[in-house]
């Protein structure tokens, strides 16, 4: 298997500055013994020309080109660089993959170059923390006192701590999501959160929060009561509307999930469930919602007919209007590949990929919503080394030129 060691320690703050010296090579040319003299490309090409070379680098290899020399880093590390590194290639969304321990350390998968990365998470101190990520960057809040958010770069690993966000602190759900603007790198961060009525298992208290990048304070834009259901803590941000997961709480309703929408520019807060209550495709065992091209998507544990609790199947849906579209179902080889799939699984997607995972395995699988393909990952180093040890992961952009 190829990968690479830990590489996220060249980071800008750190690069070396001192000059290296090129020296002259000799090249045995193929006509004769004849001896070919030559130097360093480096030192005859100019600025903008070495630019655009070490632009066609992948992310791992720009850190490394820093550390050559005072010329290169002050290249690889400029705002001009920065700006138009993503012009050059177009990048595919990463997969961090990392297993229940006292330290934030994982692995990050790079889709076109298939190779794992070692990556440890800045702020995040352990693995259940809250995750949700959105151009480049990604927010983090503590399953504790669901009160500590941090915005941070995963490649740069230049981060931010959040104010403290309002409402209960220790709700019985929250669901966190973050839509970051690709041209001015404003972002906004939403929290659902779901807290049992005292001595009423029917109702269930419901709060959205948002916090604005632009004046860096939170608003609360709706409060309401729910009746036989409550909110989880699966959300997304697509094209500014927030969509999260409620679960049925009893009162016999058929349907153990559905869907809500919620406009975060409108914040219409009346009836909101009521009025943008939409039912998912199937029985679902688990729903997984993500951002294709500000398209939701929705990947889900087909429940059996008889048994809705039991995953037979692996599904991919849209949503388009209030309609679900299926265009992808998991092949059965790749469903048995996983060996005992619990009904709840890890994925999250970008751009046209979709990442699925299971807990109980470091197994990842990935589906090219374009190319209609699965495929799976290079083996992760992550070993199982205990029968209940779990796993989970996040997809995220590689970018270099955006910050908190």
């Amino acid at each position: 298997m190829e990968r690479e060691n830990t590489w996220v320690s060249h980071c800008t703050d750190n690069f070396v500055t001192d000059t290296v010296e090129f020296d002259s090579f000799s090249e045995i040319s193929d006509e004769g013994d004849m001896e070919v003299s030559a130097v360093s490309m480096d030192l005859t090409l100019p600025n903008d020309l070495l630019e655009r070379i070490l632009a066609y680098l992948p992310i791992a290899s720009i850190f490394r080109a820093g550390c050559v020399c005072k010329r290169w880093n002050e290249i690889v590390t400029s705002k001009v660089f920065l700006q138009n590194f993503l012009h050059v290639l177009p990048l595919k969304p990463w997969y961090f993959m990392y297993t229940s321990s006292d330290e934030p350390v994982g692995y990050a998968y790079d889709f076109v170059l298939r190779k794992w990365y070692g990556i440890q998470l800045p702020c995040i101190q352990t693995s259940n923390w809250f995750v949700s990520s959105s151009s480049g960057l990604v927010c983090i809040m503590d399953n504790d006192s669901r009160s500590e958010l941090y915005i941070y770069n995963p490649i740069t690993k230049c981060h931010r701590r959040l104010v403290e966000p309002p409402g209960p602190k220790f709700s019985h759900y929250s669901a966190l999501a973050i839509s970051v603007n690709r041209v001015s790198h404003k972002y906004h961060v939403s929290i659902v959160r779901s807290k049992q009525v005292l001595e009423n298992f029917f109702q269930w208290d419901l709060s959205i929060h948002v916090y604005y990048s632009e004046t860096m304070m939170w608003t609360t834009t709706l409060t309401e009561v729910l009746t036989g259901w409550r909110a989880g803590d699966e959300s997304v941000i697509c094209d500014g509307i927030l969509y999260f997961l409620i679960y049925s709480a009893g009162g016999g309703s058929d349907n153990r999930h559905a869907l809500v929408a919620y406009n975060l520019e409108n914040q219409s807060s009346h009836d909101l469930v009521m009025r943008s209550f939409i039912l998912v495709p199937c029985s679902l065992t688990c729903g997984r919602l993500m951002n294709l091209k500000e398209k939701l998507v929705m990947v889900g544990g087909i429940g059996k007919h008889d048994r809705p609790g039991i995953i037979k199947g692996i599904g991919i849906w849209t949503l388009d209007g209030k309609e679900w579209k299926e265009i992808a179902r998991m092949p059965h080889k790749f469903f048995q590949g996983f060996g005992e799939l619990d009904d709840v699984f890890a994925s999250s997607g970008m751009d046209d990929l979709v990442y699925i995972q299971s807990y109980g395995a470091p197994a990842l699988l990935v589906f090219d919503v374009n190319q209609k393909q699965w495929r799976w990952s290079q083996k992760c180093p992550v070993t199982k080394r205990f029968p209940l040890q779990l796993f989970t992961g996040f997809c995220f952009e590689p970018r270099l030129e955006i910050a908190p």
